[in-house]
């Protein structure tokens, strides 16, 4: 088993916003209705990554998680496992997220991963035209399965940095994500470009209104007691130990 050390878990705010403030009313008027001096809740939501085998899933989630960018990242085995939060100011999204292997052996495994999911992220290298394609196959599959209002999906794009070794045009994917209703944003997890601002516009586009402990919609809402989270954790299914 396969472990990463553990950063202290931070709830991330809007680049520019302080705390609640800031430009952080327009994901506010999204977020659950609190009453002065009352404890933000935190709403629990089920994310999974897909894509292709080296698009970069797992280095999108650890510059995520702990804002750091390994050269050389181990494929995943199975799946990851890890918890980061967001902060919209007047409730924080707990994602829970698992970021699963891109190699096609693994890919029988997926609905496990992604079932019940309240949240995916697709990802493809934009250096990569045959990651692109498949992307979209993760996409079809996503949403054939599932019913589109039940699940946020976002495109990412990601290798942003090599954009010198483009093969897919940015305009072709976000036409493509426009047509099927779902998020996109190009990243770099090299650079962290766009990194956290996928998972906020995730996250503001979550239901915050859903029944409680709701075992099919990849949701739970908690009342926070203190405002800090516990450490992320990550274990990757039948990795070397």
């Amino acid at each position: 088993m396969r472990g990463f050390e553990s950063a202290e878990d931070r709830a991330y705010s809007r680049p520019g916003q302080s705390g609640a403030s800031g430009n952080a009313s327009d994901l506010d008027s999204r977020a659950v209705d609190r009453t002065p001096g009352e404890l933000p809740k935190t709403l629990h939501f089920k994310l999974v990554l897909l894509g292709d085998t080296s698009v970069g899933k797992s280095c999108l989630v650890v510059r995520f998680a702990k804002d750091e960018f390994y050269e050389y990242q181990e494929s995943t085995i199975g799946a990851a496992f890890m918890t980061q939060s967001v902060n919209l100011g007047s409730c924080i999204v707990k994602f829970e997220i698992w970021d699963t292997a891109g190699q096609e052996r693994y890919r029988s495994l997926a609905p496990m991963y992604y079932r019940g999911a309240a949240a995916a992220v697709v990802v493809y290298d934009i250096s990569n035209r045959d990651s692109f394609q498949g992307a979209k196959s993760w996409v079809q599959e996503l949403q054939s399965v599932n019913d589109r209002s039940n699940v946020v999906i976002a495109l990412a794009g990601n290798k942003e940095d090599l954009a010198a070794e483009r093969q897919v045009p940015k305009q072709e994917a976000q036409q493509y994500a426009d047509e099927h209703g779902i998020l996109f944003l190009e990243t770099s997890a090299k650079t962290g470009h766009n990194v956290n601002e996928l998972f906020y516009e995730i996250a503001a586009a979550l239901p915050k209104t859903r029944k409680e402990h709701d075992p099919h919609a990849g949701f739970q809402l908690n009342k926070t007691q203190e405002q800090k989270s516990s450490s992320s954790s990550w274990c990757a299914c039948g990795g070397k130990s």
